[in-house]
């Protein structure tokens, strides 16, 4: 198995992890002890439980089974787990025995031993293994409501085992980027939750948390009352050996004090990423020009957990809305504008999103059509809200007049493109708020700590209260391991190499046959056929006789059948990567991805995300070339679904 990086990571179907020093990721932090040093962590006694009172329960039972490690104990092994006696757990366990739940067995090296009834019972319970040292977490069929609390400090690196048994393992980092990013407004709230999802407690761990805590709260940005920006430490020792060391006259002007230094103009957002790679996120509490004041009503009632993102955001003043397709984040953005009531700038991947946020806005504000502007192609207005695309406000000729404008609100659409060279360039316009939206705040390089240092720290990210309040329907993901069609496609495969064997298992023939099979057993649903290969699209197309829309297609003609789709006179559309992200198409309960394996997590889970929607059944599958690298990447790509509480079944196709 192996992480994100390429790195060999460890085994985590059964609970156990390797060498505890072979994988220690290099972030910076504080040395610590050498884990070759410490003890092995899994013989580590727990702490006392709160058992030891009442009679022994079938619960208790279970987890002295684990404890022990072991299929069967005895009662004296049972007593020092659970701080009772052995005669009372002896007793205790007899009663059980006569319920039927645990069952015993006499033996030579000891009277008497004991086990569960029924093993699934324990083979399929969440258990959790806890690595300090190493800020590891070993999640065994953890449920939905742990799994979406681990997203809100940890990493997943890995998952491994069978879902359908229930014995699937997680494998969690806490990385200090997770800390500096955690959505809480206090370190006191963060360790609460750690302590309510974690197996144990851990000084150490704690500790380090709060020192990575603290070091998100050590630089601020603010203005001067003379109007100029202020960078300012915590101490003399960070300014003159973090902040003065890191940072030259570029960025710079001149000290003010010994934890004070005046900042030159349009410096800030390279300040902000020096000193994040040093360590030290800066808190960014600049008194910046909203521009002149916009009146502005909402339309719409927002829902609870919307109404929480705007406050959460009007308070921080920067932040990312992370919440999947169809929560409404387009909604809780015009909740902000509301609120923040100044000259607004809006920014999107491309022309069909800027066009579909203009009658976004017109339906759901009050705003008029000569209050809003687009500024991209062969449009160039200015407005008090204009919407515009990220290569246009980046391009140098247009740049000047974006950067004179005292904008209220920047709200970044499709956020997770910021950390791209042409597209970060949007990050430096100032702004007094910046929001960004997306439901996939992930890179496959793994920079996505970037996007929340450029924009804000990411606000609403526990997807299941979404699921469970029944705003976002919960989709069904399966990723079905297709074989070969033949052996002469196959052979083809083992003598390719490089680029040329993903193509050939990408494209796979046998493919179109399971697009065709799983759209006949759904034929109520409207399905989306996800491509990457144009003659792949064009075979499923002809063989489907159904539209493929892709780069080629016409803009007047891809609106047309996008039009057809939302109405429900087109049933099935196969798409290339334009509809990945930026098209609104409501309403598709089936996604099916024939290729395109081999993109990101992020593209994955957009594609996912397309049958997220508040009504109906939502179901994805994901089709894999069996025995091929197509495995591990469609593993990838439904990582961070898992990581949001999204259940992935695997299937072997026959």
């Amino acid at each position: 198995m192996t992480d994100e990086s390429g790195e060999h990571g460890d085994a985590v179907g059964d609970g156990v992890v390797g060498d505890d020093a072979s994988d220690e990721p290099d972030d910076g932090a504080p040395d610590e002890p050498d884990d070759h040093d410490a003890p092995d962590e899994l013989d580590e006694e727990a702490p006392p439980s709160p058992e030891g009172e009442g009679p022994l329960t079938l619960e208790e039972f279970y987890r002295a089974v684990e404890r022990e490690g072991r299929p069967v104990v005895t009662a004296g092994e049972v007593a020092r787990r659970t701080d009772r006696s052995q005669a009372a757990v002896t007793e205790a366990l007899a009663g059980l025995e006569r319920e039927g739940s645990v069952r015993s067995v006499d033996v030579e090296s000891d009277p008497v031993v004991w086990f569960p009834s029924q093993w699934g019972d324990l083979a399929t319970r969440e258990r959790a293994v806890l690595f300090p040292q190493r800020r590891e977490v070993v999640v065994d069929a953890p449920t939905q409501y742990t799994r979406a609390r681990m997203a809100q400090f940890a990493h997943l690196v890995d998952t491994t085992g069978d879902r359908e048994s229930g014995t699937r393992g997680y494998l969690y980092r806490i990385r200090r980027e997770d800390i500096w990013s955690a959505p809480f407004d206090s370190l006191s709230e963060l360790i609460a939750l750690m302590r309510s999802v974690l197996p144990r407690r851990s000084d150490p761990l704690e500790d380090w948390v709060a020192d990575q805590w603290n070091r998100a709260h050590q630089f601020t940005l603010s203005t001067h009352e003379d109007g100029y920006t202020v960078l300012s430490a915590a101490s003399e020792n960070l300014m003159g050996n973090v902040a003065r060391q890191k940072l030259d006259e570029e960025h710079l002007h001149a000290p003010i004090s010994d934890t004070e230094s005046w900042v030159r103009d349009g410096a800030e957002a390279a300040i902000k990423r020096i000193l994040w790679e040093a360590g030290y996120p800066v808190v960014d509490e600049r008194d910046l020009e909203t521009g002149d004041p916009i009146d502005v009503d909402l339309h719409v009632d927002l829902r609870d957990y919307q109404r929480e993102w705007v406050d959460a955001f009007v308070e921080k003043r920067a932040g990312v809305l992370v919440g999947p397709p169809g929560s409404g984040k387009t909604v809780a953005a015009m909740g902000v504008l509301e609120a923040v009531g100044g000259e607004t700038l809006i920014l999107v991947p491309g022309r069909e999103l800027a066009v579909q946020w203009r009658e976004e806005l017109l339906t759901h504000t009050s705003l008029s059509d000569e209050q809003i502007g687009e500024y991209h192609g062969g449009v160039k207005q200015i407005r008090p809200v204009t919407i515009a695309t990220y290569q246009t406000a980046g391009m140098d000729r247009h740049r000047s007049l974006f950067d004179s404008r005292r904008w209220g609100l920047i709200v970044y659409d499709e956020v997770h493109h910021i950390p791209s060279r042409v597209y970060r360039r949007s990050a430096d316009l100032q702004t007094k708020h910046r929001l960004g939206l997306s439901a996939t705040p992930v890179r496959e390089s793994d920079d996505e700590e970037e996007i929340f240092t450029l924009i804000g720290p990411p606000i609403g990210t526990d997807w299941t209260k979404l699921f469970d309040a029944g705003y976002v329907q919960e989709p069904e993901v399966e990723i079905r391991y297709v074989p070969w069609r033949d052996d002469e496609a196959q052979n083809e495969y083992a003598s390719a190499d490089g680029r040329e064997r993903h193509t050939i298992a990408a494209t796979n023939p046998a493919k179109v046959d399971e697009v065709r099979y799983l759209l006949a057993q759904h034929d109520d649903a409207k399905a989306l056929v996800f491509v990457d290969w144009l003659d792949q699209g064009r075979d499923i197309s002809e063989a489907l006789d159904v539209p493929f829309v892709n780069g080629e297609t016409p803009h007047w003609e891809r609106e047309r059948l996008f039009e057809r789709f939302r109405e429900g006179d087109l049933r099935t559309l196969v798409v290339s990567r334009v509809a990945d992200e930026g098209i609104d198409l409501p309403n598709a309960g089936l996604a099916i991805v024939a290729s395109g394996l081999g993109g990101s997590r992020r593209q994955g889970a957009q594609r996912a995300g397309r049958t997220m929607r508040p009504a109906g059944s939502a179901l994805v599958y994901v089709l894999a070339t069996r025995g091929t690298t197509e495995e591990d990447f469609a593993q990838r790509q439904t990582r961070h679904l898992a990581e949001k509480g999204v259940l992935v079944r695997e299937n072997d196709v026959s």
